[in-house]
């Protein structure tokens, strides 16, 4: 095929199939790095709180992808709770994901978050997507509206919250640092950027 020096060839797609939680950052760093490519597909957030639910979802969305022509998927998740499910899950369509056990170790980059792990054991970790929605997310769900004396029993054997912020919002710390006091933690706020979420979307990307 010949192709004119102004007529780019278009990258084939790749279906990135995401935690609805990271779904913003994802097309941030779509935009930015010019990844038009990338087609995404989120499952629902709430799996954060129900963790046996991704691996069989994210399988089905697999499949479904695989039906409808698609030869390169990615996968937006870490492991997240599923204690290797997901792996298997990966493995046996031949697909990758987001290295990590979780969102808060690849946003921190992963080698730095096992790094400082036994500093930061105690602590509760806050995202952009936490921050934003941490009523609708964490409160009412677990009845900490109705029923103030759960903090203890959820949040006792915290004793500071880590907000890793994806960017630099003042409106977000400002929310961050209201449910830290919340939860009657200590606050301290890094801003971390996307971490280990950019290299992995470019590699999936040049795929």
């Amino acid at each position: 095929m010949n192709v004119s020096r102004n007529q780019k060839i278009r990258p084939e797609t790749v279906r990135v199939i995401a935690c609805g939680m990271i779904a913003r950052e994802i097309l941030a760093i779509r935009q930015q790095f010019d990844l038009e490519h990338l087609q995404l597909t989120c499952l629902p957030a709430e799996y954060h709180h129900y963790p046996d639910k991704i691996a069989p979802s994210v399988e089905q969305a697999i499949k479904k992808a695989k039906a409808e022509g698609v030869k390169n998927i990615f996968i937006g998740y870490a492991d997240c709770g599923t204690g290797g499910l997901l792996d298997r899950v990966c493995e046996k369509h031949g697909v990758e994901r987001i290295a990590g056990p979780h969102c808060f170790s690849f946003y921190a980059g992963n080698d730095l978050f096992a790094a400082q792990w036994d500093e930061d054991m105690t602590s509760f970790f806050m995202t952009d997507f936490l921050a934003r929605h941490f009523d609708a997310f964490m409160v009412r769900p677990l009845g900490l509206d109705r029923h103030p004396e759960l903090r203890e029993m959820y949040f006792g054997n915290y004793r500071k919250m880590i907000y890793m912020a994806q960017t630099d919002d003042p409106e977000l710390s400002i929310k961050a640092k209201k449910a830290a006091e919340f939860l009657g933690l200590a606050y301290e706020r890094r801003l971390t950027g996307y971490g280990d979420l950019v290299p992995a979307l470019r590699a999936a990307a040049n795929h």
